[in-house]
């Protein structure tokens, strides 16, 4: 009766109730046809209603013993199969996922589908492409990758190919750099077709709220290093205060007083004044050096919450960018304004078809169903997982906790077990380096400081003796084997094997329990032993920003918490910052799912004019009189193709105008909840007739513009230049909490007698 509760699962469309079993038959009849196909001299490319089939699973099998030297094992076959039925394929560490991935593109490709292989960052997109092509090439398939160092002609020829592999910031990069062509043949992105995203849930899910930017590079100005010198004078709890949470930061009457002296202004007279002082405090009281960001030549590099490392090309909004550079006495980067953007959930949205895999897709199976329609298959692992999961040990104090960690890691570095410390962020990880230093055992530190060395660093992280320690491991891309890297040793295998493999501690529980899961499976993979435990604390950010109210039992002596309620009251700050994340998700897509759409519609109009002559028509049905003069004095073709430059430049130069316009009205359409009205609703009826305003703003330009305007001349000198440089970037979404955390800081602050900000 096992098969019971799995069926109720099925019915209630459970996350994880993907029937296998048709694809675990397909997968078994391929065995019996293994030898058979083995032992043909060439292998056929199936293709079409072939692609699924037992046959097709024996003749990929065959092909990757042949090129790649790996046989890929049946649960590898099962999870390709579900990811060719377009699901999110939960696969362990360890499991061969990109050999699976491999093989589902393939599948894909040979049914003449055209496959963007996405994955989180610019080295495993290369390395997987590379290491795969040989078995694409033996399918007769082509396959390409993008980095960031691509070139136009590099990219274009990817793009070409059956298979392109990309991190996905250069493929939205790709996609919004194409939405300003103004020559077709400048075009680079191919129509939409499949996407197979590795870490589904990373991409998915975590960063699916990520705006890409597209910029048009201006002056910084120098505002912001002088408001940086004037708060770096104040005091908290004097000049400023911060609220419980810590994501908010406001100055009290005191501070008020203070700033306004020095700038010899009535602030709140000078709104732009207050949001300079506003940033520059921020920056200042709520953003910290090594946790935060990181400064590395000369520059400041945002580090990505959810895997530890530079978030290459990240940055926070212009101001608040600025900002943390003047604190830390930088020169200011460039600025810009935002031309185009796209979150990366509304790029992963156009595609026909999407299909992932990852380790840990079940918790988040809920939220791949509501924003892409997807359903998660759990694929079993190849050998079952034997590796021994500790219950948290729970410290009333971050100091106990601390000593207890270094205590563990030094007792069992004393029997030669490897181990791997994975911690929070960067300034946790230098400052336990430098506590097992002082022990004499010597780690070696992996995190976003050195990051370009990752792939060498995990390969040595299961070899006898080794301290490994690491900002969060999601997204690393390399397994982590028993022994000493790069030899076949089975004895130097079998020796870590005996002493209980590879020993992950935790150094405390992340905001998402998938990260904890990513963590804790870098041991025991393909049924290798292994074990893992977390050390949490009271002071842990995680319980003092999402269970302020739920004190601990008390400790005993040796500073342990040893009631079971402990326990509950960790996971209950894990599942209310888990809460707090999804309702951040949603308020994002509820806020640009409209732009998404208005912004599809638009797009419509610019391709018939890129791409044929609706801009001319337009304008000759505006303007005959015009248009006929200019034809016959220029030639119909130069009048089509100044038309089409002149509309192209105003609608690109009034939907730049619409996004800065919708980006003011939401960030104050919170306020509207306090006269009890909708914000969102407000936010709709705002956009709709914003839109229609665009429309005609465009027609109006282009008509004013034709009646002007001198064809035989270059029109960029007539008003119609586009900007001299064009840079993209990565929004760090909410910077300053919810807009509704910012209306009731507001309110309290009325509340309590202060001035109003802005």
């Amino acid at each position: 009766m096992a098969w019971v509760p799995q069926m109720i699962r099925r019915l209630l469309e459970k996350p994880g109730s993907v029937d296998l079993a048709r694809f675990q038959a397909t997968v078994a009849e391929a065995a019996r046809l293994e030898s058979e196909v083995e032992a043909r001299p060439d292998l056929p490319a199936p293709t079409g209603p072939a692609v699924g089939t037992a046959e097709f699973c024996a003749v990929v099998r065959e092909a990757a013993k042949r090129t790649l030297g790996q046989r890929p094992y049946d649960v590898q076959l099962v999870g390709m199969l579900a990811l060719l039925d377009g699901h999110v394929a939960e696969m362990a560490t360890g499991e061969g996922k990109t050999l699976s991935g491999a093989l589902a593109a393939a599948g894909y490709a040979l049914r003449g589908r055209r496959v963007h292989v996405i994955s989180v960052n610019d080295y495993l997109a290369r390395r997987d492409a590379e290491w795969m092509e040989p078995l694409y090439a033996s399918l007769g398939l082509t396959v390409g990758w993008i980095g960031q160092s691509s070139t136009p002609a590099e990219r274009r020829e990817a793009y070409s190919r059956n298979v392109t592999y990309a991190a996905v910031s250069e493929l939205g990069f790709d996609v919004l750099r194409d939405r300003l062509c103004t020559d077709p043949a400048d075009l680079q992105v191919p129509a939409p077709e499949v996407a197979l995203v590795d870490e589904a849930d990373s991409v998915l899910v975590d960063e699916a709220r990520v705006p890409l930017i597209l910029a048009g590079a201006a002056d910084p100005g120098q505002a912001a290093p002088e408001m940086a010198a004037l708060v770096r004078r104040l005091s908290r709890g004097y000049h400023f205060e911060i609220d419980e949470e810590g994501r908010n930061v406001f100055l009290t009457p005191k501070g008020t007083d203070t700033v306004e002296k020095a700038l010899g202004v009535d602030l709140y007279d000078h709104p732009h004044t207050v949001t300079e002082v506003n940033l520059a405090l921020h920056a200042h009281a709520l953003l910290t050096r090594d946790v935060d960001y990181i400064v590395r030549d000369g520059r400041v590099h945002l580090i990505n919450p959810s895997r530890g490392r530079v978030a290459l090309l990240q940055r926070w909004p212009d101001g608040l960018q600025a900002a943390v550079e003047a604190k830390e006495r930088l020169a200011l980067s460039e600025t810009g304004e935002i031309l185009d953007s796209i979150t990366i959930q509304g790029l992963l949205t156009r595609y026909p078809e999407i299909c992932g895999m990852t380790g840990t897709a079940v918790a988040v199976g809920e939220q791949l169903r509501e924003f892409y329609d997807l359903k998660v298959a759990v694929v079993s692992p190849n050998r079952p997982c034997v590796r021994v999961d500790e219950p948290d040990r729970i410290f009333a104090s971050a100091d106990d906790k601390v000593a207890a960690i270094v205590e563990e890691i030094a007792a069992q570095h004393a029997t030669g077990r490897p181990i791997l410390v994975g911690t929070l962020d960067v300034a946790e990880s230098e400052r336990l380096d430098l506590r097992l230093r002082a022990r004499g055992l010597a780690p070696v530190v992996l995190n976003a400081k050195n990051d370009a060395e990752e792939a060498a660093i995990i390969a040595r992280a299961g070899a006898r003796g080794a301290i490994t320690v690491s900002t969060q491991m999601a997204g690393r891309g390399t397994d982590i084997r028993l022994g000493d890297a790069g030899t076949t040793d089975d004895r130097s295998e079998q020796a870590v094997k005996d002493l209980g493999g590879l020993y992950v501690i935790g150094t405390g529980r992340h905001d998402s329990s998938r990260l904890d899961d990513q963590l804790r499976g870098r041991a025991g993979r393909q049924g290798d032993p292994g074990g893992s435990v977390f050390f949490v604390s009271g002071d842990d950010e995680l319980l003092t920003a999402y269970a302020p109210d739920l004190a601990l039992p008390v400790a005993d002596p040796d500073g342990v918490v040893r009631s079971q309620h402990a326990g509950w009251t960790v996971g209950h700050a894990q599942r209310v910052a888990e809460g707090a994340n999804l309702e951040i998700h949603r308020n994002t897509w509820r806020y640009t799912r409209l732009l998404e759409r208005q912004r599809a519609e638009l797009l419509e109009q610019r391709d018939r004019v890129l791409h044929g002559d609706a801009g001319a028509r337009a304008l000759a049905t505006a303007c005959p009189e015009r248009y006929a003069e200019l034809c016959g004095s220029a030639g119909e073709a130069a009048v089509e193709r100044a038309a089409r430059q002149i509309v192209l430049f105003h609608l690109d130069r009034c939907w730049t105008e619409h996004l800065a316009h919708m980006a003011d009205i939401r960030e104050g359409i919170h306020l509207r909840a306090l006269g009890r009205l909708n914000p969102l609703d407000e936010f709709n009826r705002e956009a709709v007739p914003a839109y229609r305003h665009l429309i005609d703003e465009i027609g109006r330009r282009s008509k004013e513009t034709f009646e002007t305007v001198d064809v035989t001349r270059d029109l960029a000198g007539q008003g119609l230049g586009r900007p001299t440089a064009t840079w993209t970037y990565l929004v760090q979404d909410n910077p300053f909490g919810s807009e509704w955390d910012r209306v009731l800081s507001r309110v309290a602050a009325a509340l309590k007698g202060r001035r109003p900000k802005r």
